[in-house]
């Protein structure tokens, strides 16, 4: 039978029989979070496999992935066990580009952060520069822009702060192409120009370079990424580098620590390299609540990327065994904690401010370890 009777077109979504048909977004929950078609219901693709009867067999099932590569193999699967499912055609990062106009949206944008969101965004920010002494005078800061919703929202503060103009600092917007398909450097350079950020892209092959390791390859391209943008900063002038990790992170950071790596640590605010001297990593988002950054997304109706990966969208593993599936537990079980002691954020952020090394066992600074006993007999 002819392929194209079991895929539609993102044009066709508008003239489907709402009662009779369901879109199904087979992404995982955090790419769903990210963005979404908006008629179209989460059930990650594990899901389907371990049960496929949370699907409906009186309806037609559009199915939706990420590019329309995973969800037509899902599809083929589920006719072979009687079900009506087609796929949807180059999938949710196809609606994305549809969906992006040429329209200008600064103005807009910028009157939202001095005014809807000024005490849970622009006021965060500002407090974490001044707490954490993230900006002085004469800094040179590349912006480091993935494409996602946190580090186009750091681009359009780090704007406000300049206009402020308190003291002189300079700003480069840097995005690092490490491969990025078309359609992912499209969507990352059509928003750039819907919001009025003046972006400098370089190119690399990192996605290339770790496309055949087997073992934590997100890990390595991470890595990669920042020594990368490091260099290109430093060759532009920059003696800083700014990313968007936010408040969430930071506190899910700590608990993976804690509960995976046996250790007490955390996303310190600012950095110095040890390979690129004179550099700095600052994170000014660092007292920014995530939740925060959502809404402020969904209130001015932007879409963004998450992982432009070109590689994921084959992949269906991206997310198993690795810090992305560890991540999502520590999500879920802050989630959980939170139904029984509404401050448990804070507390987790605050236990690393409120550490008293009298009543650790050991601790290490930089190669030395410290233990309790060094100085137990000399105390009464």
């Amino acid at each position: 039978m002819d392929d194209e009777k079991f895929e539609i077109s993102i044009e066709s979504l508008d003239t489907l029989d709402k009662e009779n048909s369901i879109i199904v977004d087979i992404r995982d929950n955090i790419s769903f979070e990210y963005g979404c078609i908006p008629s179209a219901v989460n059930i990650p693709l594990d899901k389907i496999k371990q049960d496929s009867s949370v699907l409906p067999k009186d309806k037609l099932i559009v199915l939706c992935c990420k590019s329309g590569q995973i969800s037509d193999t899902l599809a083929e699967e589920l006719r072979e066990s009687g079900y009506n499912a087609v796929n949807l055609k180059e999938g949710y990062y196809g609606w994305l580009r549809r969906k992006m106009t040429d329209e200008i949206c600064a103005d807009d944008v910028e009157k939202s952060i001095r005014k809807k969101f000024s005490k849970t965004i622009w006021s965060r920010f500002t407090a974490a520069v001044v707490e954490y002494e993230l900006v002085k005078p004469n800094d040179k800061i590349a912006v480091c822009i993935s494409g996602g919703k946190d580090s186009m929202l750091m681009a359009k503060l780090f704007q406000e702060l300049k206009r402020h103009n308190k003291f002189p600092f300079e700003l480069v917007f840097l995005v690092m192409d490490p491969g990025y398909s078309p359609v992912n450097r499209s969507v990352i350079e059509n928003n750039a120009q819907k919001l009025n950020i003046p972006i400098t892209v370089f190119e690399t092959d990192i996605f290339e370079s770790v496309y055949n390791v087997e073992k934590y390859p997100c890990y390595l391209c991470a890595r990669m990424r920042r020594g990368y943008l490091y260099k290109q900063a430093q060759l532009l002038g920059c003696n800083k580098i700014a990313l968007g990790h936010h408040y969430d992170d930071v506190i899910e950071t700590i608990l993976m620590g804690m509960l995976y790596g046996g250790q007490v640590q955390t996303m310190m605010p600012k950095l110095h390299s040890t390979n690129y001297k004179g550099m700095e990593l600052i994170r000014p988002l660092y007292l920014v609540r995530e939740s925060e950054i959502k809404r402020w997304r969904d209130y001015n109706n932007l879409s963004f990327i998450q992982c432009a990966c070109r590689f994921t969208d084959t992949c269906t593993t991206c997310n198993n065994g690795n810090s992305g599936s560890k991540r999502q537990e520590i999500k879920q079980l802050i989630a959980d904690l939170k139904k029984i002691n509404p401050q448990i954020e804070s507390n987790i952020f605050h236990s690393v401010e409120n550490v008293n090394l009298e009543t650790v066992i050991s601790y290490k600074c930089g190669e030395e370890k410290h233990s309790f006993l060094d100085d137990y007999d000399d105390k009464p």
